[in-house]
């Protein structure tokens, strides 16, 4: 019975959105016809979008975006590419717009037995999750952080690696390591152990490498976690001039040059050093609060694709002028 009203359900779903997406019927128009009520209509074309049966693809006109990344290419020669994004109120839609242009690159440019090493963080989450129909590559898609127990595993980069493999039928491979320890020498012992080394040899081989781009912010993932408190990410911003961070811990300030901080030790993962030798690394920053740490992550020359929203990239072109 209730796999039947599931059914119904979607059948319901799929009927709505055909008539108002493709058949262009107006609202009112639809709540007549199926007897509910006008807004009724709006919640059902919206859940519609949620469950994936309705995929919206809303670009800038193609003369838009290709002057605002030829622009950024001017400033940055290393760019291959910049993912420009609609501008959007909800941080939710900022986000998925950012990542059905990432999710859709992906599908287009990853060769089969590609090795792609998969970061942390809401924004590269947001790729493996991204709906709708990708080819079958068989890619192996790896670890490039340790994990965490706490909540937001969701977020964590095995999890992301496993949602990702699922997605283009590939394969995962985890980094059985925490991505946070509590002080140097117990960093350097996980970095020695043979299996943790050779998961990590394999991730600085890859082909791709996704990661997301962080800013200094006291209520930022890293202190949600534990990993470092407020004061430590604060003074860091302030006395330090730290501005950002890749992949999760690399920090950076807005030449976008190393900055040694007490945070840098406690880490698993893969460097912006070594991310540098990755071929092709797509940075992921979704929010236009981020525009300041963008800016410091192009400069580190770790950065071959950028993805992220126009009012970033209009920012960016005003501060590096």
């Amino acid at each position: 019975m209730e796999k039947n009203t599931l059914s119904q359900d979607s059948e319901l779903l799929t009927e709505i959105a055909v008539a108002y997406y493709q058949d262009e019927i107006t609202q009112e128009e639809i709540a007549r016809k199926f007897g509910i009520s006008r807004i009724k209509v709006g919640r059902l074309l919206k859940r519609a979008r949620e469950e994936g049966i309705v995929e919206i693809n809303v670009r800038y006109h193609p003369v838009f975006s290709t002057r605002l990344e030829q622009q950024l290419q001017s400033r940055f020669p290393q760019l291959q590419r910049a993912l420009i994004a609609l501008d959007s109120p909800d941080d939710e839609e900022q986000r998925r717009q950012v990542a059905a242009l990432v999710s859709a690159h992906l599908a287009q440019s990853l060769k089969d037995n590609a090795i792609v090493a998969v970061g942390q963080g809401r924004n590269v989450a947001a790729v493996a999750d991204y709906p709708g129909q990708v080819p079958t590559r068989n890619c192996l898609f790896i670890s490039g952080i340790g994990g965490t127990h706490r909540p937001g595993d969701a977020i964590n980069a095995d999890h992301i690696s496993r949602r990702l493999a699922k997605k283009f039928g590939g394969i995962s491979e985890t980094l059985y390591a925490p991505a946070y320890v509590e002080n140097r020498a117990l960093r350097d012992a996980f970095m020695q152990n043979g299996t943790i080394k050779e998961t990590l040899d394999r991730a600085r081989k890859a082909d791709v490498a996704i990661v997301g781009i962080g800013d200094m912010n006291e209520n930022s993932y890293m202190v949600k976690l534990g990993w470092f408190t407020p004061h430590e990410i604060i003074d860091a911003h302030v006395n330090q001039g730290v501005t950002g961070d890749v992949a999760g811990y690399d920090f950076f300030n807005a030449q976008g040059q190393h900055v040694d901080t007490v945070m840098n030790d406690r880490v698993i993962g893969l460097s912006i050093e070594e991310l540098r030798k990755i071929p092709c690394v797509i940075a992921i920053a979704s929010e236009n609060t981020k525009a300041m740490a963008i800016l410091g992550a192009l400069r580190t020359g770790a950065i071959d694709i950028v993805a992220t929203t126009a009012q970033n990239i209009r920012t960016i072109l005003s501060m590096s002028q």
